[in-house]
């Protein structure tokens, strides 16, 4: 089975930096997108930032300057490099792929379960 598995969430006082890790596993061919959503309480799902299997990103408007997404295609790997941390920042952080696996006759989107990240004083 095809999963990803996050990692790298915790708490942080505002100003702090985290990294998340994200990796992709599981019969897999290819990965085109790769990117990073979450999801404050009471709020929506939102993008956080993308990487297609180029190298060419995208980022949130509320993020630009201050995260930094990257990805190792050798390793299925996305990261999510968070540096000066607001309060605003807090919530659920998702990865999600696109690939394409073994016996599977298109790409389909693939999510990870979450992890936290909290910024508070």
């Amino acid at each position: 089975q095809e999963q990803l598995e996050e990692s790298g969430g915790g708490s942080v006082q505002p100003g702090g930096s985290l990294r998340l890790s994200c990796a992709a596993s599981g019969r897999i061919i290819s990965i085109n997108a790769m990117g990073w959503y979450r999801q404050a309480p009471g709020k929506e799902r939102e993008l956080v930032a993308d990487i297609i299997k180029g190298g060419r990103t995208n980022y949130a408007d509320s993020v630009k300057g201050r995260f930094t997404i990257s990805r190792d295609n050798a390793k299925n790997t996305v990261y999510l490099q968070m540096n000066s941390l607001k309060p605003e920042d807090t919530a659920v952080y998702y990865c999600n792929a696109e690939l394409l696996a073994f016996f599977s006759g298109s790409y389909k989107d693939y999510w990870g379960q979450g992890t936290q990240v909290t910024v508070s004083s």
